[in-house]
């Protein structure tokens, strides 16, 4: 491929919009451009890197034994309800109508779909286990796309879906989709985490994500450094905090008055001097049109993604104060969960045998010191709700780190709820009828390329592994006399190498030499071979890596090998 005829529209500033170095990479090298908010259009540069990735997916969900296939992106509203989610999944469904005024959805992913098709299809245990996937367009209606490619309102996902006799088929199931993403991520040169994740909205009871490590990265995962355990903070644990939760306290429950007080803060102050792990704060949402409570030590934060396992819904919201007054009878600040009735009441673990805690009376103005939980809560459930904070002991009793990620892929065992749900069933060898054993894989394509610009690049732009870049070879011409010297020996060098099967592009653009060269640092090529004739009078050419910028002067005779050599060791 010749630079003139293509299309790479570098940019030496990065547009206002993009906030993160890759979205502004993405832009100043060619690869999109920004149609709206979260849709994007892909120039020849990025397509070429989406087709490499999407490759080796392939290759590795054929390895796997996945079957493609290819499935509708609208999709009935019907089978949404069936399963449950076109309620829980309301904020991120585009729903679009006919000529008729019938509704229809724009698929955000695929597993209501895959199984109205396993349902008419299925019906022994001879035809399992199956896994099929598919590359496709998908559509979830953001609402503050952002960060280019990674909050997208459309993007392409690779989605597979297993169906097997048993919870023990379909963790094997699991753990080669679990290796294929791990092949995936190194071939495509981008360092990749595995870690325990939430199942979210998705349901089942059991998951992992990989993660990028990245500064910008939207998810924050806990890890300890001796690599035993990884997690998203939406699922971590911890041995607790730090400052341990007071267990001592043999006074009876007393009621005082604290005026002014509204916040945790206002309670540690003078004259109460209430330390904040000493106290209990009192959330109130409403949940399923109904009000609920959850209990965290003062100076703990609640997590969103543990709140909705506990309230066995991810469809919640904070309560306003006047549904909070008229259920607990007080305003915030001064609430607590204490005698309460006819409202379900969660209490973080770490609040088990807490004594001499301070909580809000449900009396403006007044708390009640003393509280022993075991004593005073008997109605709560105790469940897994506070947010892990670093420095933490792990449950194997190591410190605990966090850092930001970008999350890339996904792998849920999701169990038999949408078999269930859509009517998936299957005759075992006793002739009895099952629902299959389901999973479910997502990796995002258009996520994945973002991905690893985030991860690999530096001030001059991207650094492409191998894999994965668009070219991999350019070579820079930097006289384009098309009789002269230099562009011969260029369209030689060109010839060999694209014959040996590189993926190469001639820098044949009429510009200065230096412009050049910080285009091809910019779009990132692994190597760039320089020809001009002050190296060719020599006897030379130039050629540089873009990972170090190492820069050599390489005999004529021996270009095309020496660029083979740095190619394989890149």
């Amino acid at each position: 491929m010749r630079w003139s005829n293509t299309f790479i529209p570098t940019l030496k500033e990065a547009p206002a919009e993009a906030e993160i170095v890759s979205h502004q990479l993405l832009l100043r090298a060619g690869l999109v451009r920004k149609l709206a908010g979260g849709l994007y259009t892909f120039l020849p540069a990025g397509v070429r890197v989406l087709q490499k990735i999407e490759s080796m997916v392939r290759e590795e969900m054929d390895r796997a034994g996945a079957l493609e296939v290819l499935m509708p992106a609208v999709q009935p509203p019907e089978i949404w309800k069936a399963s449950g989610r076109y309620e829980q999944a309301a904020d991120v469904l585009f729903k679009v109508s006919d000529s008729k005024g019938r509704e229809w959805l724009l698929g955000p992913t695929h597993e209501e779909v895959i199984t109205a098709m396993a349902a008419n299809e299925i019906n022994s245990y001879r035809q399992l286990p199956l896994n099929f996937y598919q590359i496709q367009t998908k559509f979830r209606d953001e609402i503050r796309p952002r960060f280019g490619l990674m909050r997208a309102r459309e993007f392409i996902m690779k989605d597979a879906y297993s169906f097997d006799v048993s919870d023990e088929a379909a963790l094997i199931s699991y753990q080669k989709m679990y290796d294929a993403y791990v092949r995936i991520f190194e071939r495509c040169g981008v360092q990749s985490y595995p870690v325990e994740a939430d199942t979210g909205v998705m349901g089942g009871n059991h998951s992992h994500e990989f993660m990028v490590p990245a500064q910008t990265g939207e998810s924050e995962v806990a890890y300890t450094e001796d690599g035993v355990y990884s997690a998203n903070l939406e699922k971590a644990v911890s041995q607790g905090p730090e400052t341990k939760t007071p267990h001592l306290c043999s006074g009876e429950l007393e009621e005082f008055e604290t005026p002014g007080v509204k916040t945790i803060g206002d309670l540690e102050s003078e004259p109460f001097g209430v330390p904040a792990s000493s106290q209990i704060k009192t959330l109130v949402y409403i949940a399923q049109e109904k009000p609920v409570i959850a209990l965290v030590r003062g100076d703990d934060e609640a997590n969103e993604a543990k709140l909705a396992v506990a309230f066995g819904t991810a469809i919640f919201r904070t309560a306003e104060p006047e549904e909070i007054q008229k259920a607990l009878g007080a305003l915030p600040g001064s609430l607590g969960a204490i005698n309460v009735e006819g409202i379900p009441v969660y209490a973080d673990s770490q609040l088990k045998g807490a004594a001499g805690m301070v909580t809000g009376a449900n009396k403006d103005g007044y708390h009640l010191r003393n509280v022993n939980v075991d004593r005073d809560l008997k109605h709560a459930s105790f469940k897994e709700l506070r947010t892990v904070r670093e420095g933490e002991l792990s449950t194997e009793g190591q410190p605990i780190k966090i850092r930001r990620a970008i999350e890339v892929g996904h792998v849920f065992k999701l169990g038999t709820k949408y078999c269930e749900s859509l009517e998936a069933s299957f005759l075992d060898e006793n002739g009895k009828k099952k629902a299959p054993v389901m999973g479910c894989y997502g990796l995002g394509v258009t996520r994945t390329l973002q991905a690893i610009i985030e991860h690999s690049h530096d001030d001059k732009g991207i650094i492409w592994p191998v894999s994965v870049a668009p070219w991999q070879v350019c070579i820079t011409a930097l006289d384009i006399e098309p009789d002269g010297e230099v562009m011969k020996k260029a369209l030689e060098i060109y010839a060999e190498l694209s014959e040996a099967g590189y993926d190469v592009i001639l820098d044949d653009r009429d510009l200065r030499p230096g412009f050049k060269f910080k285009d091809s640092e910019l779009v990132g090529f692994p190597v760039r071979v320089g020809i001009g004739s002050k190296s060719l009078d020599q006897g030379n050419v130039e050629l540089t890596l873009r990972s170090n910028g190492q820069r050599e002067s390489v005999p004529i005779s021996q270009a095309t090998a020496k660029v083979k050599s740095a190619l394989a060791d890149v």
